[in-house]
């Protein structure tokens, strides 16, 4: 018997890019990750499935993305991509080899490590992949080699959308979604952001009437998933906001420590999975030590100075020729990138994070006697896109980890069917957003969004029922399209760019032009429907062409009836 089990989430999620700008947010956004992220991890799944090993990995896509994966518009914009940075890139290698530059030998010699690079992509996207990367995951959990979970269409922060038939068609049109790509039931999914409430009493915007709300695993449940993820806070508490470490590739400013809601410590661990107490799903939260590792922004490993710098690139090309360095130097000052050090380093780092899980789960082994589940989830473009050297220490830790016997590598599926989880708990409401709660989503800065989201999804509602049996196919297409353009304007992609100033008046834009089109055509139904109007929409916002508004029409949750043996609650605060 081992020493327990590894479970690595990868939470793969981009908002809806297509036609709608290019750089430096819109689509180029896509292609930077399909390149640098997407594409190569599939290389690497394939890459470790020829030497003999299944990569146990969950992959999270959610529905948004796989739809702009799965987009001819956009398949065909990665390949001009590709091509125009081949054309820049052998630009740089003229400039360096003829104009006298500081370390033009070294900036040749990158510069043609790109070429390689950027031309290697092309060749697999266009032979290997033909141009459809979202076929390819689907082979590899077809192959066993990967599970694949699903998440709520658009990313939506459900517990802040205003009724419960919002939270349904976000999740509805999820497996439906997954459905069509995948060919089978999803098992597992991502809430987005990570955001959990449970059965609350809460003012119904579209009455005004305060209603006892359902908890959010009722819906995953009467969909039929089984389990899903959550920050370690929500299930530890925090003795302390001290004790609330901050995770993510953006450090916060330390005004907002204060913000960090104090947790009596619940006397649980990370170390295994739970039922939730109402309705038969589970739930595991990551490990706060091994993710810290990863994820600090100060302290984790993306931080080396031997890594390749993100925000210094070529003023020509664009191309990033420049290494971190050091925290403290300036742009200016950045040394020039040696990719060999750097992945050198990558495989160093990942021989220190398998001993970390090895330790971690002998730890708790030596307290308990019991295996521990070591269970770590992260952003998928961390790796590639923003880390580019974690694809490699992703490669070194999972070929690591399956070199030795202590430890057994499981997607998460795996973890649950193979250990049933022995008690129920009451989670609190919880993120892993900054503070670990709502605020990243519903502050000062974001506060006049909400109204307008609720009011479009109260009508959306109501027009469901209004025309429950409507057969005119014009109004359909109406109705089909508002549905589409209120999942779209319920991303949480949205809030969270208004919040973190990354991209605020880019998102304030996306979000009212989805508002602007969801009202455009609830006028139509009221007057003349403009075709030629609506099928502009359409061919702008498509993703979900499968989409039936009658969704918002759907039937109320169904009371909990979990029985757990042995039943044990353990209450979590809620507030």
């Amino acid at each position: 018997m081992g020493l327990g089990s590894f479970v690595l989430m990868l939470h793969s999620h981009l908002p809806f890019y297509r036609k709608a700008g290019m750089w430096p947010f819109g689509e180029e956004n896509l292609y930077e990750c399909m390149a640098e992220t997407y594409l190569p991890l599939l290389n690497l799944f394939y890459e470790l499935k020829e030497s003999g090993i299944q990569a146990g990995v969950t992959v999270g896509i959610t529905p948004i993305l796989a739809e702009q994966l799965n987009d001819p518009h956009l398949q065909q914009g990665f390949v001009d991509y590709l091509l125009v940075r081949l054309n820049s890139v052998q630009k740089d290698i003229e400039r360096f080899d003829t104009e006298t530059v500081a370390n033009a030998n070294q900036l040749g010699r990158l510069a043609r490590y790109y070429r390689d690079w950027f031309a290697q992509l092309l060749s697999d996207y266009e032979h290997k992949y033909h141009r459809n990367l979202l076929a390819a995951f689907r082979q590899l959990q077809d192959d066993g080699c990967i599970e694949i979970t699903t998440s709520a269409a658009t990313h939506g922060f459900l517990p802040l959308l205003g009724n419960d038939a919002s939270i349904e068609a976000q999740l509805k049109t999820g497996v439906e979604t997954y459905k069509y790509h995948f060919g089978r039931e999803p098992q597992g999914v991502w809430l987005p952001e990570c955001a959990y409430r449970p059965a609350k009493e809460m003012t119904n915007p579209e009455t005004g009437e305060t209603q006892v709300r359902p908890c959010i695993d009722a819906f995953l449940h009467k969909y039929g998933l089984k389990y899903f993820f959550t920050e370690y806070h929500a299930i530890e508490g925090a003795e302390s906001a001290s004790n609330r470490r901050v995770f993510g590739i953006y450090d916060w400013d330390v005004q907002y420590l204060p913000m960090l809601r104090s947790q009596p410590s619940t006397g649980l661990s990370t170390h295994e999975a739970y039922w939730l107490k109402e309705y038969p799903v589970a739930v595991m939260a990551r490990n706060n030590r091994a993710s810290f590792q990863v994820w600090s922004a100060s302290y984790g490993y993306p931080g080396d100075g031997l890594y390749r710098e993100f925000h210094r690139r070529d003023d020509q090309s664009g191309m990033h020729y420049w290494r971190l360095t050091s925290k403290d130097c300036d742009l200016g000052q950045k040394l020039l990138y040696d990719p060999q050090s750097a992945h050198d380093k990558a495989k160093e780092h990942a021989s220190h994070f398998v001993s970390l899980v090895n330790d971690l789960a002998k730890e708790q082994y030596g307290k308990t006697g019991e295996q521990a589940l070591i269970m770590v989830s992260f952003d998928t473009e961390l790796f590639g896109h923003w880390w580019f050297e974690g694809i490699e220490w992703l490669k070194a830790v999972i070929t690591g980890l399956h070199s030795q016997n202590d430890i057994a590598v499981e997607t998460a599926g795996q973890y649950v069917a193979n250990h049933s989880p022995r008690t129920a708990i009451q989670l609190p409401e919880s993120t892993w957003g900054q503070g670990g709660h709502y605020w990243v989503w519903n502050n000062h800065n974001t506060d006049w969004m909400w109204p307008l989201i609720h009011e479009a999804e109260t009508r959306m509602k109501q027009l469901a029922n209004q025309y429950a049996a409507e057969s005119d196919g014009l109004k359909v297409r109406v109705l089909n399209q508002m549905a589409r353009e209120l999942l779209l304007l319920e991303s949480s992609d949205w809030p969270f760019l208004v919040t973190t100033f990354q991209a605020k008046d880019y998102a304030v834009e996306r979000f009212q032009t989805h508002v602007d089109h969801f009202w455009a055509l609830a006028r139509m139904l009221e007057a003349t429907v403009d075709e030629a109007q609506l099928a502009q929409i359409e061919e702008k916002d498509n993703p979900f062409q499968f989409i039936d508004y009658r969704w918002y029409n759907a039937a109320p949750i169904p009371q909990p009836t979990h029985v757990v043996a042995p039943h044990t609650l353990v209450a979590t605060p809620s507030g």
